[in-house]
């Protein structure tokens, strides 16, 4: 029987998804991937997830790629294939259309760091570091974060960071907007858990259609993002979390967008 190295647990309308293999640091074997993407698609496919915190056990967040598997499937094939297998466990943490919070504990390493970076919300405890370490081990960064990191900080920084083999603390990445904030040690799962189940009970399918047209900003002119704003509001505007939200804004009470999309769901819409 597979040992299981990727948890997951319903907790009210978030899913927790949890790496598991303290042994390892949780490093991105085979395994924890597989099962990272199965994860991703059980809340992918449920309709009662709203939001995913993603943590991880022991004192490292991820040591970034298995050195082992590293060591005996460097040779052209076996690299592409690993890459080729990206479709099935992190492209859908990225475009996951439900917001993403992660929980960051300890080190995120490399590849450690782009899964650190891959959610919508980052919290990370006071002694988490995000760490470059491609050029330490010869190897170009990958996994994303060669379009994330620009993305987020600006190219400048984005080369000295990864050029240097460098390490950015907790309060270094808030300072950069890396990470929300940060929190005590002991305390990063419990605020991450509370970030995600607000994030659930805000109307998580309009975010999650907001988050797939932001993520087409780049490369996409200012006219085709106002036709993409245009055909993704008009479907918001279909959405039951609309009609919740704007009822509560005229009646003066708290929006209950999560029994609106509940309601609709049991109504087969």
């Amino acid at each position: 029987m597979k040992q299981v190295i990727v948890k997951t647990e319903r907790l009210g309308a978030v899913l927790s998804i949890r790496l598991a293999n303290s042994a390892s640091r949780n490093s991105l074997t085979d395994d924890l991937r597989d099962q990272l993407g199965d994860a991703i698609a059980q809340a992918s496919a449920d309709r009662g997830v709203r939001a995913v915190l993603l943590s991880a056990e022991g004192p490292t967040f991820c040591s970034g790629g298995d050195l082992g598997m590293l060591k005996d499937a460097c040779d052209p094939w076996p690299v592409l294939r690993r890459f080729r297998r990206l479709n099935q466990w992190l492209l859908p943490l990225l475009t996951l259309e439900k917001p993403v919070v992660v929980a960051i504990n300890g080190a995120a390493v490399g590849g450690g760091m782009a899964i650190a970076l891959a959610g919508d919300v980052a919290i990370a405890g006071e002694s988490a570091k995000l760490m470059a370490g491609f050029f330490r081990l010869g190897v170009v960064p990958d996994l994303g974060m060669m379009h994330l990191l620009p993305r987020l900080i600006g190219m400048a920084q984005a080369k000295n960071f990864l050029f240097s083999g460098g390490t950015y603390t907790a309060q270094q990445a808030q300072q950069l907007g890396l990470v929300s904030r940060v929190v005590p040690d002991d305390r990063i799962y419990e605020e991450g858990l509370a970030e995600a189940q607000r994030l659930a009970a805000g109307p998580a399918e309009v975010m999650g259609l907001a988050k797939s047209l932001m993520a087409r900003t780049f490369e996409t002119s200012m006219h085709d993002m106002f036709a993409f704003e245009g055909f993704g509001q008009a479907l918001a505007m279909s959405n039951p979390e609309f009609r919740e939200g704007l009822s509560a804004m005229l009646e003066k009470r708290p929006a209950d967008f999560a029994g609106a999309a509940l309601h609709a769901q049991e109504a087969g819409k």
